[in-house]
């Protein structure tokens, strides 16, 4: 029998080692137990937790089960697990404290058995805490980083999707931001704003942009576990060029009613003076009163 060790274990921080034997990770990420084999249709291979069986299938597919399919009192994992139909492969989706404990795989080909076993202990965090680490929200054109809180491993693979297209990858002591040749980034949205460190597998998206909201999906391979992290992020549009032209125009508008209204108010005063001259000038003369000019006047003082 050999010993497989799978711990998640954390304290407040994720921490992931894949070195084949063991894993730090946190609830919610997803774990796949291998089983380094292929069927070739002779093969019976069972998943126990604790002693239940909570998978099963044949090699040529004729039974396949998963959880209460295969014990109706077990609802534990209800949804959240997959069988690799050419492997048999166990996958554990999202994660909780309740699955933790031992995971024992049997394969019998005629009259062989081979048994794995699996220790799972997962550390549980709050939903607040998760959401603070794996969905992110910006402004456009910020910078962005996803940190897995890795320990690499020198024979690990990292690979980083977006959308379920690589975009970045670490294998060994190699590490590449994907350009249109060599990886799925075919648009090159990317180009020139991913930051990979190499030593954590932290990804960086520099000036971000609307069309990188989405998954970012971290996938951490060994030769016996793989561990899969999604990271959300939305960036939300900043101001454009067309929203400060349309500004500009109102600011303009409104500054051309008031430089009307201010002129339209002194040709009103102005027409209302002349109006209000022209009446005392007609009521003046309705009293027998006559406008004397001023040089008038002068010359009537000289006569007399």
């Amino acid at each position: 029998m050999k010993l497989a060790v799978l711990f998640v274990l954390a304290h407040g921080v994720s921490s992931v080692v894949t070195d084949g034997l063991s894993a730090f990770v946190m609830d919610g990420d997803s774990v796949t137990l291998r089983t380094d084999v292929k069927t070739n249709h002779r093969e019976y291979i069972k998943w126990y937790f604790n002693d239940t069986r909570i998978a099963q299938m044949t090699g040529d597919l004729s039974y396949i089960c998963t959880d209460v399919q295969c014990n109706e009192g077990t609802e534990r994992f209800r949804d959240r697990l997959k069988l690799d139909h050419q492997t048999g492969s166990l996958t554990i989706t999202d994660t909780r404290n309740i699955d933790s404990g031992v995971y024992k795989l049997r394969i019998t080909i005629s009259s062989n058995i081979n048994e794995k076993i699996f220790i799972v202990a997962v550390y549980g965090v709050s939903a607040v805490e998760r959401d603070k680490m794996k969905k992110k929200s910006v402004k456009e054109g910020e910078s962005v980083s996803f940190d897995p809180g890795e320990i690499k491993k020198q024979n690990n693979l990292m690979a980083w999707y977006f959308n379920n297209s690589l975009i970045a990858e670490i294998i060994g002591n190699q590490s590449k931001i994907c350009t249109h040749d060599q990886c799925e980034d075919a648009d090159e949205r990317f180009r020139d704003r991913l930051k990979l460190d190499h030593q954590t597998g932290s990804l960086t998206v520099l000036n971000t942009r609307t069309t990188d909201s989405g998954d970012y999906q971290l996938q951490i391979n060994s030769s016996r576990i793989s561990i899969i992290k999604i990271f959300s992020v939305t960036v939300t549009a900043g101001p454009d060029s067309t929203s400060a032209a349309a500004a500009v125009v109102v600011v303009v508008a409104v500054l051309l009613v008031a430089v009307a209204a201010v002129i339209y108010y002194h040709q009103r005063k102005s027409t209302q003076a002349r109006q209000n001259d022209t009446m005392r000038h007609n009521q003046d003369q309705g009293n027998g009163v006559d406008s004397i000019p001023l040089a008038g006047r002068d010359s009537i003082d000289h006569c007399s």
